[in-house]
Formats: structure tokens, C-alpha cells, sequence
């Protein structure tokens, strides 16, 4: 890292200072907002991991409860979705880039740093947050079938769904179709800048291709979540499960509609731009609504239901007619 004598700047770097010292201040609050709602959110997946294993060890000594612990693997994977999509977003952050991945090592050169950018955009937008979303998606499916499928298959269907968008945006990321050749600035993750001490900075941005694929993902699944929550309310008779999943479908699809939203606007502005700072915050905030209202919905509250009734109050769905029965795994 280099340092520099600010007591005599020269005149470039009293320039680089002057246009863009407010950029770095402004920077590092929303940078301090993100790395404390990440502690936070990891503090709640610390939570529902707690609730998972503990329900899972409670299971073998209770025979009501061995139905409703059918797909710990499930909530399992849905907990380390978040946890990971968390700790990726602290790839986005240019000071802890360059200062705390390897802190026994060198520090990271603007190449390897301009790397973890395209790592980010991948595991975010391919991986971490279509995982969860999906993992949402099966759970409530699985809350209007009579049997629980096997948690196995239910893991490997939630990657099975995920893969497709994971090799698309693999795919804009690192390579281009020969035949039709995608323009550099529609795929570019990162920008090269000079901070306010006149150092190159790299920061990330969300390229525009990986935006329009996520936007599509976003689209079908926001349209077979809707109608699954349909379904599930139009066979739930206790009006304080009817809420939860009301509750559950506003958290996922409005804070979707809102990230695409300023997913759009971060496209039109610089990454150096003070616009772009609120825009990168406001993606973060509208995934982490998202995040902490399903662990809530489809983790802890179940489990702490469960435990306290021994798993017959977790059913979402009972008695929905004459002779019909349908039972709800979480």
C-alpha cells in the first residue's frame, strides 16, 4: 500500500482530492451500513441454524415431530444460501478487498481485486440469491402436499432449478459467443478509479447482461410464486396462517421488484457516482428484507411452533374439506 506526504500534494492529486473527496466519505457509510446489517443478518442465520439442528435432535425422541423434520435439509441449505450470499456481498466492498480476504499475505493487486468483482456478480446474481428465492419457492410448494418428498431430492431439486441461471451468468461473466460478440461495457464488473488520496480503486458494478438474465429469472419466478402462494391460500382455513403466507409473498416479490428497480438505475451511473453508492445500498436492503422475513417465516417460526406443540400447530394446511387432508412441512 502506498502512502503519500499530505502536507505537500501535488496539484494532481489536490484535483483528484477536490472531485472526488466527498465519493470516498459517503463511500464508507454505506459501506458501514452494509458490513453491519451482514453481521446482523449472519447473526440470524447463526440463529435459525440453531433452531434447524436443535429440532433435528428433538426429532428422534419425539414420533410428532419426525414428519415436520422431513426437509431439515432443506431449511439447512436455505440458512447457507443467505449466510453465503452475505459474506459474498463483502466482496463488493473496496476496503475489504483490499484489506481483510488474505491478512497474513500481500495485499490484492487491482487485477485479483477486479477478479472478486466478477466472483461477486456470479455467485449473487447466478448462485447465493436465485438458491434462496428458490428454496422459498419449494417450501411452499411443498406445504400443499400430503407426503414430504425425500430431503435428498428436495436439495438436489432446488440445484437442479438454480443451475441453468448459474451457467448463464458463468457464462456473460467469463466468455462471449464467438458468432455475436457482447460489447465490453455490457458485461464490464468493475471500474478503475482514483480515491480521494489519488490511489487506484477498483469497484465492482453489476454488468449490464447479468442484469437482463437476472431480470428474467426474476420474472418467472416472481409469476410461479405468486400463483404457489395462490394455492396455499386457497386451501389454509386458519386466518393466522393466511397472514403469514400474505406476509411471506409481500417480503419476497415487492423487495424483488424493488432490487430489479435499482438494479436498472445502478446500469446508468458511474460506480464512482454518489448515485450509485445509494443505488448498490438499496439492492443490498431489499435482498435482506428478503432474507430475514423467510428465515423468520420458514425457519424459526415453524420450528419454535413445532418444539412448543409438540409439531401438530406447524401444519399450515388441515382439514381443507370433507375426507381431504393436507399436512405442511414448514
Amino acid at each position: 500500500m502506498q502512502f503519500r506526504d499530505f502536507h505537500a500534494p501535488t496539484a494532481a492529486a489536490a484535483a483528484s482530492s477536490a472531485t472526488t473527496a466527498s465519493v470516498p466519505y459517503l463511500d464508507s457509510a454505506f459501506d458501514l451500513a452494509t458490513i453491519c446489517l451482514i453481521s446482523a443478518l449472519l447473526l440470524l442465520s447463526l440463529l435459525s441454524l440453531f433452531f434447524v439442528f436443535h429440532l433435528r435432535l428433538k426429532c428422534r425422541t419425539s414420533h410428532q415431530l419426525q414428519n415436520f423434520n422431513s426437509l431439515w435439509t432443506v431449511r439447512l441449505l436455505l440458512v447457507l444460501f443467505i449466510s453465503f450470499w452475505a459474506v459474498n456481498e463483502l466482496l463488493r466492498i473496496p476496503f475489504f478487498r483490499r484489506r481483510y480476504p488474505y491478512p497474513f499475505l500481500p495485499a490484492l493487486t487491482l487485477a485479483q481485486q477486479a477478479g472478486l468483482c466478477k466472483v461477486h456478480v456470479v455467485l449473487s446474481l447466478g448462485l447465493y440469491e436465485p438458491g434462496f428465492l428458490v428454496t422459498f419457492l419449494f417450501l411452499v410448494n411443498v406445504s400443499v402436499k400430503k407426503h414430504s418428498r425425500d430431503n435428498k431430492w428436495g436439495v438436489v431439486i432446488v440445484f437442479a432449478l438454480c443451475l441453468p441461471i448459474f451457467l448463464l451468468q458463468l457464462f456473460f461473466t467469463y466468455f462471449s459467443p464467438p458468432e455475436v460478440p457482447i460489447p465490453g461495457f455490457l458485461k464490464r464488473s468493475f471500474m478503475t478509479i482514483k480515491d480521494g488520496y489519488g490511489n487506484d480503486a477498483v469497484l465492482c458494478m453489476y454488468p449490464l447482461v447479468n442484469t437482463l438474465v437476472f431480470c428474467a429469472f426474476a420474472i418467472v419466478y416472481a409469476v410461479c410464486f405468486l400463483l404457489s402462494c395462490w394455492r396455499v391460500v386457497s386451501l389454509v382455513i386458519n386466518k393466522g396462517l393466511r397472514v403469514r403466507i400474505y406476509a411471506l409473498a409481500s417480503a419476497v416479490l415487492f423487495p424483488l421488484l424493488v432490487q430489479l428497480l435499482f438494479l436498472g438505475i445502478s446500469v446508468v451511473f458511474s460506480p464512482a457516482d454518489t448515485f450509485y453508492g445509494g443505488a448498490a445500498l438499496m439492492v443490498f436492503l431489499s435482498v435482506l428484507c428478503c432474507t430475514v422475513v423467510g428465515e423468520s417465516i420458514l425457519i424459526i417460526r415453524p420450528i419454535t411452533e413445532a418444539l412448543s406443540a409438540g409439531g401438530d400447530c406447524c401444519r399450515w394446511i388441515r382439514d381443507v374439506g370433507p375426507g381431504k387432508q393436507v399436512a405442511d412441512e414448514g
